[in-house]
């Protein structure tokens, strides 16, 4: 029996990772380290209140087989660049040391489309440069997924989200070869292919692309 840690698991992805992994039966224990209770009771579950700004704090109960963060904000909903920073890369980039001071073997993070730490936008190079602190930790099974733009229904409304995914909706059908990667993706797809990640023998490690992570997510539950 096996054992999770979910970091972001009120927000859109992170909850599909909680749910499907609360059903399976060959976990034991999904601990959820959070800022707040969650809605959901089951004795498989384990929520350990916390500031996930200061994780650090939290190396003893940081024990588990497998870690998934789906951490991250946005520039309207953080401004303040120093924030922002703190929660898209030291959330993730703490997890990371971790799970290598814990032995924890596998670790799964939600990062971005186009990351790159020599960007001069400050996003992109944010999740970059999160990118390659997280692969610096060696941790054996590191999966940096890069998911283009995520189709879903959140709890908070996003005017220019909701306009972007009408368009991408719209252009799908013609995004095919090299530009495969720029398909929105699903949710549940990102959710499924980060447990498949996590659970089975793939060839993929570090860096996996959107059109991958499709392939990756729909693998095994078709």
């Amino acid at each position: 029996m096996k054992s999770a840690i979910i970091l972001g698991a009120t927000g859109l992805t992170g909850s599909y990772i909680l749910n499907k992994l609360l059903k399976r039966n060959d976990y034991s224990k999904i601990i959820v380290f959070s800022r707040r209770e969650l809605d959901i009771v089951d004795q498989k579950l384990e929520v350990i209140i916390c500031d996930l700004l200061n994780l650090e704090e939290q190396k003893e109960k940081f024990k588990a087989d497998e870690v998934y963060v789906c951490v991250g904000t946005t520039n309207n909903k953080t401004p303040n660049k120093k924030l922002y920073r703190a929660i898209d890369f030291g959330i993730p980039v703490t997890a990371a040391q971790l799970c290598r001071e814990n032995g924890i073997e596998k670790i799964a993070v939600i990062s971005s489309l186009g990351a790159n730490h020599k960007s001069t936008t400050f996003y992109i190079k944010t999740k970059g440069e999160m990118e390659s602190s997280v692969l610096d930790m060696n941790i054996s099974n590191t999966f940096l997924l890069r998911p283009s733009l995520i189709l879903g229904r959140r709890k908070e409304s996003r005017m220019g989200e909701s306009l972007g995914k009408i368009l991408f909706l719209l252009v799908n059908p013609f995004l095919f070869g090299p530009l495969k990667k720029y398909k929105s993706i699903r949710s549940e797809t990102l959710a499924d292919a980060m447990i498949n990640l996590c659970n089975h023998k793939f060839n993929d490690q570090g860096i996996i692309e959107s059109d991958r992570i499709q392939e990756v997510g729909k693998t095994l539950n078709e």
